[in-house]
C-alpha cells in the first residue's frame, strides 16, 4: 500500500438500531491514524453529505478504509462503479472484512502479469485489466450477497427467540391493558432484546446504550422490564 498519502476512514449505518461505534473501533484498530467520515443513512436518503465530501478530498496515493464492501454503497453495482472509478483515480480501498477485495491486491496482480509478460503492451494490459475488473465486480457482488444474508440470519434468529418464548408462554411485549409506553422506549426494547447477550444478541450493553444514545438509567430501566415482560 501508498504510505505517503492520507489515510481515512468511512464509517455508516443504515438505521437507528445499528451500532457504528463497531466499525470506528476495528477501523481505528487496525488504521490508529485514519480520518474518520462517520454518517447514518437510509436507502430512502440518497445524499450522503460526508461521502461526497471524503470523495472531494480523496487524491491519487490516498486511501479509504471501510469495515466492510456494503458500507460503501447501497448496492453491488453501484458499489463496484465506484470501486472502478476509484482505483482508476489511483485511490487505494480497505475493505477489512473482504481484504481479497482490496485494490492493492488487484494492482499486485496487475505488476505481476506485466513482469511475466516483459512488455509493456497496451492491448495485453487493457486484457488483464478488464480481467481484473470483472473479477473485482463478482468479488463485491458476492460480499454483497454474503451481507444480505448475514442480516436476514440476525432477523430469522430474532424471530426464533421470540416464537420459541411465546411458545413457552412467555409475554412478549406489555400485558394487554398496562400502560401504554412511548415510541422511544419501544424502539429501545426492540434493540435491546435483538442485540443484547443476555437475550438475543452478541452486543454489550454499553455498547447497545451508544447506538441508542441513552442514559444508563434508562438502558437498565427498559431491560429490567422486557425481562419481567418476558416472564410473565
Amino acid at each position: 500500500m501508498n504510505n505517503t498519502g492520507k489515510i481515512y476512514g468511512y464509517c455508516r449505518i443504515s438505521t437507528l438500531q445499528q451500532s457504528i461505534e463497531r466499525q470506528v473501533r476495528n477501523i481505528l484498530r487496525a488504521y490508529p491514524s485514519a480520518i474518520l467520515y462517520e454518517e447514518a443513512y437510509t436507502g430512502t436518503k440518497i445524499d450522503r453529505p460526508k461521502f461526497k465530501t471524503l470523495l472531494r478530498l480523496v487524491k491519487p496515493g490516498d486511501t479509504i478504509v471501510f469495515d466492510e464492501v456494503s458500507r460503501m454503497s447501497r448496492n453491488a453495482e453501484e458499489g463496484f462503479e465506484l470501486y472502478k472509478e476509484l482505483y482508476d483515480k489511483g485511490v487505494e480501498l480497505v475493505f477489512l472484512k473482504e481484504p481479497h477485495i482490496n485494490t492493492e491486491t488487484y494492482r499486485k496482480t496487475l505488476s505481476s502479469q506485466i513482469a511475466m509478460t516483459g512488455e509493456r503492451v497496451d492491448y495485453i494490459l487493457e486484457g488483464v485489466n478488464k480481467y481484473l475488473m470483472s473479477l473485482a465486480k463478482e468479488q463485491i457482488r458476492l460480499a454483497f450477497v454474503q451481507s444480505q444474508k448475514e442480516v436476514e440470519y440476525l432477523q430469522q434468529r430474532t424471530r426464533e427467540g421470540i416464537e420459541t418464548a411465546r411458545a413457552n408462554g412467555k409475554q412478549i411485549g406489555r400485558p394487554v391493558g398496562s400502560t401504554s409506553e412511548t415510541k422511544k422506549s419501544k424502539e429501545a426494547k426492540r434493540a435491546i432484546l435483538k442485540y443484547s447477550k443476555d437475550f438475543n444478541g452478541m452486543m454489550k450493553d454499553v455498547e447497545i446504550m451508544r447506538m441508542l444514545g441513552c442514559a444508563r438509567k434508562s438502558y437498565y430501566k427498559w431491560k429490567k422490564e422486557l425481562r419481567l415482560e418476558m416472564t410473565v
